[in-house]
């Protein structure tokens, strides 16, 4: 396959790939025959879905009620000088930070005030199928003008996020922040700094971006630049005008205040739509205690290198003064910005390359998953695969050759641990998210640690464990949204 070429774009037609759409709900009536399983299907309104909702209930049966009003709307937005049109949460770019307790009853009523229809979802919660939020295979997309209600059970605490599930809607602003607290957990850290990074197109939306990478059109040809070794070669196929942390640009940054001394915690979530991003403070070393909300044995590092949907925790020892939080495109020559104070003195310049860039970044293959939180080591009952590949002269991305929606479900049973091999045929980079579950990356030792996205790099393989707990129908996907919408997505199915 010939080598991604990143564009700045321009666009010239509709696309006319629109995943999804048509598909009947659950997504299992185009191309999913070829389940080596006789039972049926068990989809979100199944009976064995309502005993897992039940039994959730059973499992916190003292949760508090929490409710939240999430609006979705269109409304203009200064972007680094240019005033663009996005779609948002609450009118907030990102949307506001959600927060509950493990256990909780959550309920949020969701009103959609878009010209189109959509859905919101719970990224990396373990919740019942039905309001996974996922067009067309755990419900149907909400139309424009109508609300409803999420309701669930946040199970694990941690960093989390939701975000639409509607085709290329998040990257143009649909997306915020949800903090899952343990409040029976001692308190390590004295402050805490909720990090968001995206990428943001100031011209044109992420529709017409899709328009031109399938029309083959590209405006400059990949450079130093635009490639990264630690992501195995390409770095992505858009180059973006401006690279955001919370919402502002490097020129007008977010600025998180706390005093010299105090213990921080930083909760990383990538919200990006194509970019990876190499996080660093300057003048300071990062501990990293948890990935995708789940604890790993403390790492001291540098930087950490996170991909679209991946989200880490580190804490650090605030010293006193003015120093740059700086979130590097990764391979794309330019980077996000935002500054930590905790006293007097000027603000660094947005350019800053604090000298923890200069090493490798931290990424998966540096964690080690705390022993309570490791997955037993057994044999799987079924090895299943995911073979990921593409097609730049088409724009097309499929998982085991089907492009989504056309596909082959992966068909499991409740109660069996499957282990999920990705090999990355490709030359880029794929960070494959599975909804639904928490996962072990899969070492002989146990000790990979639990995520629920993975980046798996150019010409290799990443073997994940999976205990089936969770019954309904889930997709599986790349969190890169140009592919996702040119079909690398397939469905993790349980029959009976």
């Amino acid at each position: 396959m010939p080598g991604n070429r990143p564009l700045d774009v321009q666009v010239s037609r509709r696309r006319v790939l629109q995943w999804g759409a048509g598909a009947a709900l659950l997504g299992l009536t185009a191309g999913c025959s070829g389940t080596d399983d006789a039972g049926s299907t068990i989809g979100p309104d199944s009976p064995e879905v309502r005993a897992y909702a039940e039994s959730e209930e059973r499992r916190f049966p003292g949760g508090r009620p929490v409710a939240y009003e999430l609006s979705a709307t269109q409304s203009d937005v200064d972007i680094a000088g240019t005033r663009t049109a996005a779609w948002l949460y609450n009118t907030q770019l990102p949307g506001p930070i959600l927060r509950a307790d493990v256990g909780d009853r959550v309920q949020v009523r969701f009103r959609n005030q878009l010209p189109e229809s959509t859905t919101v979802h719970w990224h990396g919660l373990a919740i019942r199928n039905d309001m996974d939020g996922v067009p067309d295979v755990t419900q149907s997309p909400i139309p424009a003008g109508t609300e409803f209600v999420y309701d669930f059970i946040p199970p694990d605490p941690g960093t989390y996020w939701y975000h639409t599930h509607g085709d290329l809607q998040r990257g143009r602003g649909l997306y915020g922040a949800l903090i899952v607290d343990d409040p029976g957990a001692p308190s390590a850290y004295d402050t805490e700094f909720v990090v968001v990074l995206s990428d943001w197109l100031t011209e044109r939306t992420p529709a017409e971006v899709f328009d031109q990478l399938r029309g083959g059109g590209m405006a400059s040809m990949p450079g130093p630049d635009m490639t990264s070794a630690a992501l195995g070669g390409d770095a992505g196929d858009v180059r973006y005008p401006v690279y955001l942390v919370n919402g502002k640009p490097p020129n007008d940054p977010t600025v998180f205040t706390a005093r010299p001394g105090q213990r921080a915690r930083i909760r990383l979530i990538n919200a990006g739509d194509d970019t990876a991003f190499r996080v660093a403070l300057g003048g300071h070393r990062l501990t990293v205690t948890d990935t995708d909300g789940f604890p790993v044995e403390p790492v001291d590092t540098g930087s950490v290198l996170i991909g679209m949907g991946e989200r880490y925790d580190a804490v650090v020892t605030l010293q006193d003064g003015v120093f740059p939080l700086v979130a590097v495109a990764e391979g794309k020559g330019a980077q996000g910005f935002a500054v930590v104070r905790t006293g007097g003195g000027a603000a660094p310049d947005p350019a800053a390359a604090p000298r923890e860039l200069t090493a490798p970044p931290l990424t998966v293959a540096d964690l080690r998953a705390t022993g309570a939180d490791r997955l037993p080591v057994v044999d799987p009952d079924v090895t299943l695969e995911a073979s990921l590949g593409g097609d730049m002269k088409k724009y097309s991305w499929t998982v085991n050759g089907q492009a989504y929606p056309d596909h082959t479900p992966l068909a499991v049973h409740s109660d069996q641990r499957v282990r999920l091999v990705y090999t990355n045929t490709t030359t880029m980079w794929h960070p494959m998210h599975l909804h639904g579950h928490t996962f072990a990356v899969a070492r002989p030792d146990g000790s990979g640690p639990r995520k629920d996205t993975v980046i798996v790099l150019p010409g290799q393989s990443v073997a994940t464990d999976i205990d089936t707990t969770n019954p309904g129908q889930w997709i599986m996907h790349c969190h890169n949204d140009y592919h996702l919408a040119a079909g690398m997505a397939t469905i993790f199915s349980y029959v009976t």
